[in-house]
């Protein structure tokens, strides 16, 4: 079986109104596709392979594996592109592979990019490019949904901007932990998707320990399940789940 996943971040020009769609899809692989004779679960899984690589040259397409790491979920294929029609479209031609059959979704999330209201005025030489997610190809991506509560959004926008400045602040001190934070209003259950890449999970840890101390965190609804994933090619991943 091959190991490695083609990926191709999906190349665009930047324009004033051009966005990305995100999608982060979990699954996970059902006890009895284990016990099918290897032979079939390597054709099988090389099917699914062949489905990432096909759509990589479209879309920017990342791998994850959960295997051990969260009860109901194995794996973590994350996907950016223009439309929401790509990527429903890539999700049916999962569906449509023999190891689909043992497949099941726990989760799913849905979210787009944009400028940010707060960070700009921080950091302006990043305020166009917030809006195209580029991979830092890291070794470890943590994900979790995020709702603020109906009274963050009375507050005045100068006192959100200052409780957010000290969330930038708190960000700056752990260059290794790079965020994307995606946007879902209207598009799904939850208001925001936020994605840290890393290569040091104890970096990343550290800081929401002082991301819970802040003084914005009693504006938090909702930030959990949190999804702690590790990046490998599909085919690796595929072993690891007894293919």
């Amino acid at each position: 079986m091959p190991t490695h996943t083609q990926v191709q971040p999906h190349a665009s020009s930047p324009t004033t109104d051009t966005r990305q769609l995100v999608g982060f899809s979990f699954y996970r692989v059902a006890p009895e596709w284990r016990r099918l004779p290897r032979t079939t679960k390597t054709k099988q899984g090389d099917e699914l392979l062949s489905v990432i690589n096909r759509f990589s040259n479209r879309l920017m397409v990342l791998t994850y594996s959960l295997v051990g790491l969260k009860a109901d979920v194995d794996v973590l294929i994350w996907r950016v592109g223009r439309q929401i029609e790509e990527l429903q479209e890539m999700s049916a031609a999962v569906r449509q592979t023999a190891m689909a059959g043992y497949l099941t979704m726990p989760y799913a999330y849905l979210s787009m990019t944009k400028r940010s209201t707060y960070v700009d005025k921080l950091d302006p030489e990043h305020e166009d490019t917030r809006r195209f997610i580029t991979p830092a190809h890291r070794k470890y991506l943590f994900v979790y949904p995020f709702v603020k509560t109906t009274e963050w959004y009375q507050l005045p926008f100068p006192e959100r901007q200052a409780l957010m400045d000290e969330h930038i602040v708190l960000g700056n001190k752990y260059p290794s932990v790079k965020i994307h934070t995606t946007y879902s209003f209207g598009l799904d259950d939850q208001e925001f998707v936020l994605a840290f890449e890393t290569d040091s999970p104890k970096d990343f840890l550290d800081l929401v320990m002082e991301m819970r101390e802040s003084k914005a965190r009693p504006y938090t609804l909702l930030d959990t399940p949190i999804f702690t994933c590790v990046r490998k090619p599909f085919g690796d991943i595929v072993k690891e789940l007894g293919g």
